[in-house]
Protein backbone atom coordinates (compact mmCIF):
# COMPACT_ATOMS: atom_id res chain seq x y z
CA UNK A 1 0.00 0.00 0.00
CA UNK A 2 1.29 3.37 -0.99
CA UNK A 3 0.91 6.07 0.99
CA UNK A 4 -1.34 8.04 -0.70
CA UNK A 5 -3.93 5.01 -0.77
CA UNK A 6 -3.40 5.16 3.92
CA UNK A 7 -3.86 8.46 3.64
CA UNK A 8 -6.73 8.61 1.62
CA UNK A 9 -8.21 6.62 4.95
CA UNK A 10 -10.62 8.73 6.24
CA UNK A 11 -13.19 8.23 9.14
CA UNK A 12 -16.51 8.36 9.44
CA UNK A 13 -17.31 12.16 10.64
CA UNK A 14 -21.25 12.22 10.05
CA UNK A 15 -23.78 11.16 12.41
CA UNK A 16 -24.46 7.78 13.96
CA UNK A 17 -26.84 5.77 15.98
CA UNK A 18 -25.59 6.51 19.37
CA UNK A 19 -26.06 2.59 20.55
CA UNK A 20 -24.95 0.71 17.53
CA UNK A 21 -22.72 3.53 15.53
CA UNK A 22 -24.14 3.02 12.52
CA UNK A 23 -23.63 6.09 10.06
CA UNK A 24 -26.82 7.87 10.16
CA UNK A 25 -28.03 10.24 6.63
CA UNK A 26 -29.23 13.15 8.69
CA UNK A 27 -28.73 17.05 8.94
CA UNK A 28 -29.98 17.60 12.44
CA UNK A 29 -26.53 18.72 13.98
CA UNK A 30 -26.52 19.30 17.61
CA UNK A 31 -29.35 16.39 17.89
CA UNK A 32 -27.25 13.68 16.12
CA UNK A 33 -25.70 12.83 19.57
CA UNK A 34 -28.76 11.22 20.74
CA UNK A 35 -30.27 9.60 17.45
CA UNK A 36 -31.03 5.79 17.44
CA UNK A 37 -31.07 3.74 13.88
CA UNK A 38 -34.54 1.77 13.68
CA UNK A 39 -32.96 -0.91 14.66
CA UNK A 40 -31.98 0.45 18.15
CA UNK A 41 -35.26 2.09 18.41
CA UNK A 42 -37.19 -1.25 18.53
CA UNK A 43 -34.72 -3.90 20.09
CA UNK A 44 -32.00 -3.30 22.40
CA UNK A 45 -28.77 -5.67 21.49
CA UNK A 46 -27.13 -7.62 23.60
CA UNK A 47 -23.74 -5.81 23.53
CA UNK A 48 -23.48 -1.81 25.24
CA UNK A 49 -22.40 -0.40 22.53
CA UNK A 50 -20.61 -0.13 19.07
CA UNK A 51 -18.14 2.11 16.73
CA UNK A 52 -16.34 1.60 13.45
CA UNK A 53 -13.83 3.27 12.04
CA UNK A 54 -14.96 3.92 8.66
CA UNK A 55 -17.40 2.81 6.10
CA UNK A 56 -17.02 -0.26 4.10
CA UNK A 57 -16.48 1.35 0.29
CA UNK A 58 -13.28 2.47 -1.17
CA UNK A 59 -10.11 2.35 -0.15
CA UNK A 60 -10.59 0.72 3.42
CA UNK A 61 -12.58 -1.99 1.62
CA UNK A 62 -9.88 -2.62 -1.13
CA UNK A 63 -7.37 -3.20 2.31
CA UNK A 64 -9.55 -5.25 4.43
CA UNK A 65 -9.81 -7.40 1.28
CA UNK A 66 -6.20 -7.08 0.91
CA UNK A 67 -5.84 -8.28 4.70
CA UNK A 68 -8.34 -11.00 4.55
CA UNK A 69 -7.96 -12.83 0.92
CA UNK A 70 -4.61 -11.87 -0.21
CA UNK A 71 -2.54 -12.47 2.86
CA UNK A 72 -1.44 -9.52 3.35
CA UNK A 73 -0.89 -10.24 7.43
CA UNK A 74 1.20 -7.21 7.79
CA UNK A 75 -1.68 -5.25 6.81
CA UNK A 76 -3.31 -5.91 10.24
CA UNK A 77 -1.36 -4.13 12.56
CA UNK A 78 -1.49 -0.68 11.17
CA UNK A 79 -5.57 -1.20 10.23
CA UNK A 80 -5.95 -1.53 13.80
CA UNK A 81 -4.01 1.29 14.93
CA UNK A 82 -7.10 3.27 13.48
CA UNK A 83 -8.99 1.33 16.14
CA UNK A 84 -7.31 3.50 18.62
CA UNK A 85 -9.09 6.72 17.62
CA UNK A 86 -12.46 4.81 18.61
CA UNK A 87 -11.24 4.43 22.25
CA UNK A 88 -12.20 7.64 23.64
CA UNK A 89 -16.22 6.32 22.32
CA UNK A 90 -16.49 4.56 25.56
CA UNK A 91 -15.60 5.28 29.46
CA UNK A 92 -14.09 3.32 32.00
CA UNK A 93 -11.77 1.01 29.48
CA UNK A 94 -8.96 1.14 31.49
CA UNK A 95 -9.57 -2.63 32.41
CA UNK A 96 -10.82 -3.91 30.04
CA UNK A 97 -10.04 -7.09 28.37
CA UNK A 98 -9.54 -6.88 24.24
CA UNK A 99 -11.31 -10.08 22.70
CA UNK A 100 -11.28 -10.83 18.90
CA UNK A 101 -14.33 -12.03 16.87
CA UNK A 102 -13.07 -15.93 16.81
CA UNK A 103 -12.76 -17.94 13.48
CA UNK A 104 -13.74 -21.44 13.14
CA UNK A 105 -10.73 -23.65 13.37
CA UNK A 106 -11.26 -24.62 9.70
CA UNK A 107 -11.53 -21.12 8.75
CA UNK A 108 -8.55 -19.77 10.64
CA UNK A 109 -6.43 -23.19 9.71
CA UNK A 110 -7.62 -22.13 6.13
CA UNK A 111 -6.59 -18.39 5.92
CA UNK A 112 -3.87 -18.82 8.35
CA UNK A 113 -4.89 -16.50 11.15
CA UNK A 114 -7.54 -14.90 12.64
CA UNK A 115 -7.99 -11.00 10.81
CA UNK A 116 -9.84 -9.64 13.95
CA UNK A 117 -6.31 -10.84 16.24
CA UNK A 118 -4.72 -8.70 14.17
CA UNK A 119 -6.53 -5.98 14.71
CA UNK A 120 -6.52 -6.22 18.36
CA UNK A 121 -2.79 -6.25 18.47
CA UNK A 122 -2.55 -3.47 16.19
CA UNK A 123 -5.06 -1.42 18.36
CA UNK A 124 -2.79 -2.04 21.50
CA UNK A 125 0.06 -1.22 19.57
CA UNK A 126 -1.39 2.40 18.78
CA UNK A 127 -2.97 2.85 22.13
CA UNK A 128 0.79 2.32 23.74
CA UNK A 129 2.09 5.09 21.27
CA UNK A 130 -0.96 7.93 22.37
CA UNK A 131 0.61 6.98 25.88
CA UNK A 132 -2.61 5.06 26.96
CA UNK A 133 -2.69 2.32 29.15
CA UNK A 134 -2.17 -1.68 26.75
CA UNK A 135 -5.68 -3.34 27.57
CA UNK A 136 -4.82 -7.55 28.05
CA UNK A 137 -5.60 -9.20 24.81
CA UNK A 138 -7.70 -12.20 25.64
CA UNK A 139 -7.34 -14.02 22.36
CA UNK A 140 -8.97 -17.55 23.52
CA UNK A 141 -11.24 -16.39 25.82
CA UNK A 142 -14.03 -17.15 23.04
CA UNK A 143 -14.25 -20.00 20.63
CA UNK A 144 -16.83 -20.66 18.05
CA UNK A 145 -18.04 -24.78 18.48
CA UNK A 146 -18.95 -24.96 14.73
CA UNK A 147 -18.44 -23.59 11.48
CA UNK A 148 -21.85 -21.14 9.95
CA UNK A 149 -22.98 -21.17 6.85
CA UNK A 150 -22.27 -17.29 4.83
CA UNK A 151 -23.82 -14.77 5.70
CA UNK A 152 -24.43 -13.39 2.62
CA UNK A 153 -27.76 -13.03 1.07
CA UNK A 154 -29.66 -13.83 4.90
CA UNK A 155 -32.16 -11.53 6.54
CA UNK A 156 -31.35 -10.36 9.56
CA UNK A 157 -33.49 -13.09 11.22
CA UNK A 158 -31.43 -15.65 9.45
CA UNK A 159 -28.15 -14.11 10.49
CA UNK A 160 -29.31 -14.29 13.97
CA UNK A 161 -29.99 -17.79 13.84
CA UNK A 162 -27.27 -18.14 12.22
CA UNK A 163 -24.94 -17.44 14.53
CA UNK A 164 -26.60 -18.77 17.19
CA UNK A 165 -24.90 -20.99 20.07
CA UNK A 166 -22.01 -20.89 17.77
CA UNK A 167 -19.42 -19.31 20.23
CA UNK A 168 -18.80 -20.62 23.93
CA UNK A 169 -16.38 -18.86 27.09
CA UNK A 170 -13.66 -19.66 28.40
CA UNK A 171 -12.39 -19.21 31.83
CA UNK A 172 -16.09 -18.05 32.89
CA UNK A 173 -14.40 -17.41 36.22
CA UNK A 174 -11.88 -14.74 35.10
CA UNK A 175 -14.60 -13.10 32.73
CA UNK A 176 -16.98 -12.40 35.94
CA UNK A 177 -17.27 -8.50 36.71
CA UNK A 178 -15.38 -7.76 33.12
CA UNK A 179 -15.70 -5.02 30.71
CA UNK A 180 -14.81 -6.60 27.25
CA UNK A 181 -14.16 -4.88 24.21
CA UNK A 182 -14.84 -7.60 21.26
CA UNK A 183 -12.82 -6.31 17.81
CA UNK A 184 -13.56 -7.09 14.50
CA UNK A 185 -12.96 -6.26 10.93
CA UNK A 186 -16.62 -5.61 9.28
CA UNK A 187 -19.72 -5.25 11.04
CA UNK A 188 -22.87 -5.31 9.07
CA UNK A 189 -26.21 -6.25 11.04
CA UNK A 190 -24.80 -6.87 14.36
CA UNK A 191 -25.82 -10.51 14.83
CA UNK A 192 -22.69 -11.99 14.85
CA UNK A 193 -20.90 -9.52 17.69
CA UNK A 194 -24.30 -9.91 19.26
CA UNK A 195 -23.84 -12.95 20.12
CA UNK A 196 -20.63 -12.98 20.85
CA UNK A 197 -21.77 -10.43 23.82
CA UNK A 198 -24.21 -12.51 25.09
CA UNK A 199 -22.15 -15.35 25.26
CA UNK A 200 -19.93 -13.43 27.40
CA UNK A 201 -22.47 -11.69 29.58
CA UNK A 202 -23.58 -15.81 30.12
CA UNK A 203 -20.27 -16.18 31.52
CA UNK A 204 -19.77 -13.45 34.00
CA UNK A 205 -19.15 -10.39 31.94
CA UNK A 206 -20.60 -6.81 33.13
CA UNK A 207 -20.50 -5.02 29.63
CA UNK A 208 -19.52 -5.53 26.45
CA UNK A 209 -18.97 -3.27 23.61
CA UNK A 210 -17.04 -3.81 20.53
CA UNK A 211 -15.15 -1.75 17.87
CA UNK A 212 -15.14 -2.65 14.02
CA UNK A 213 -12.78 -0.90 11.41
CA UNK A 214 -15.79 -0.96 8.96
CA UNK A 215 -19.39 -0.70 8.61
CA UNK A 216 -21.10 -2.34 5.79
CA UNK A 217 -24.92 -0.46 5.28
CA UNK A 218 -26.94 0.28 2.12
CA UNK A 219 -27.79 3.24 3.28
CA UNK A 220 -24.11 4.21 1.88
CA UNK A 221 -23.52 1.27 -1.02
CA UNK A 222 -19.22 1.14 -2.47
CA UNK A 223 -20.35 1.98 -5.96
CA UNK A 224 -17.01 1.09 -7.69
CA UNK A 225 -16.94 -2.53 -5.69
CA UNK A 226 -17.42 -5.50 -8.04
CA UNK A 227 -20.15 -7.44 -6.74
CA UNK A 228 -17.73 -10.63 -6.14
CA UNK A 229 -15.79 -8.90 -4.09
CA UNK A 230 -19.00 -7.58 -2.03
CA UNK A 231 -19.57 -11.56 -2.00
CA UNK A 232 -16.56 -12.59 -1.07
CA UNK A 233 -16.44 -10.37 1.94
CA UNK A 234 -19.72 -10.93 3.56
CA UNK A 235 -19.17 -14.49 5.00
CA UNK A 236 -16.85 -12.92 8.03
CA UNK A 237 -18.86 -10.26 8.37
CA UNK A 238 -20.94 -9.16 11.71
Amino acid sequence: MCGACWASLEPWRGAICASCGLPLATSQGGEAASLLCGECRTGVHTFDGARSYGLYAGALRQIILLLKFQRQERLGHRLGALLASLWASFENLDDAWLIPVPLHPSRQQERGFNQAELLARGLIRGLAGAGKSRPRLARKALQRTRATLPQTGLSIAARRENVHGVFAARDAGLLRGRTIVLIDDVMTTGATLAECAATLKRAGAERVVALTLARATPQFPDFDAPREAIDEAAPDST
